[in-house]
């Protein structure tokens, strides 16, 4: 494989789910992983993305810079103005970090009056913005990469908590084996989420369908409602329509 094409699926791949290991794109495209490091060091100095240790992140989901590209900008738009419908006056609800949840910060009315926590530092600087807002950050230890909060501290705070809604993301959703992530601690800290969370809403493109990494984090039928970019009826949703959820 030319490096050219290398470098966009490598692009891709970290454009889609904000995080890669090394690894795994170097078990992808059947190459070494000194080959892939190489690739992702050059991509770097290009400022195509963030090389990260074992790994590389979007520059979107490390920067809550309402000018930094992002992926997929106008279904993460699409299905920030539908979570936005959620949002009830008086409501206790937790944001999760990345693109997509920084979309629906975005589309929050600024009139609401809620309680918002986040283990997000992008998310909680953009909730600042509402003046009716209530915004309470969870500490623990920072997790450079995606700059929020992760660790046993965090859990335990999470376990204080019972929230009407939690809006999460995922890297990985897939209809049979659920969400799944390649990092043990997330997927730790979303199981918090989801059980400190009345109902548990998922913000996923769909481009992330059928995906699945090596830790789970939950169920498909742990999420109560998960909103799309498609219109609910639409065949590529077919695989979830008849689960036990709600898809917007």
């Amino acid at each position: 494989m030319l490096k050219e094409e290398r470098h966009q699926k490598i692009l891709s791949e970290v454009a889609l789910h904000s995080r890669i290991l090394l690894t795994d794109i170097a078990d992808d495209l059947n190459v070494s992983v000194d080959t892939i490091r190489r690739d992702v060091k050059e991509l770097d100095k290009k400022q195509r993305l963030k090389k990260v240790h074992g790994g590389a992140v979007s520059l979107g989901f490390v920067s809550h810079n309402p000018q930094t590209e992002i992926y997929a900008l106008e279904e993460k738009q699409t299905i920030a103005k539908k979570a936005a419908e959620l949002v009830k006056d008086g409501s206790v609800i937790l944001i999760d970090g990345g693109t997509t949840c920084m979309e629906f910060v975005r589309q929050i009315p600024i009139k609401k009056n809620i309680t918002c926590f986040t283990l997000s530092l992008p998310v909680a600087l953009e909730m600042m913005n509402k003046p009716n807002a209530e915004v309470i950050f969870i500490g623990g230890k920072l997790f450079k990469d995606g700059q929020m909060a992760i660790g046993a501290s965090a859990i335990n705070n999470l376990s204080q908590i019972r929230l009407d809604y939690s809006f999460i993301g995922t890297g990985y959703v897939d209809p049979i084996y659920g969400l799944t992530e390649f990092d043990w601690d997330i997927v730790q800290l979303k199981k918090a989420i989801i059980k400190a969370s009345k109902k548990t809403v998922l913000l996923s493109i769909s481009e992330k369908f059928n995906s699945q990494q090596r830790y789970k984090t939950a169920d498909i039928n742990a999420i109560n409602t998960m909103i799309t970019e498609l219109d609910p009826k639409d065949s590529k949703l077919s695989a979830f329509q008849n689960l036990d959820i709600h898809i917007l």
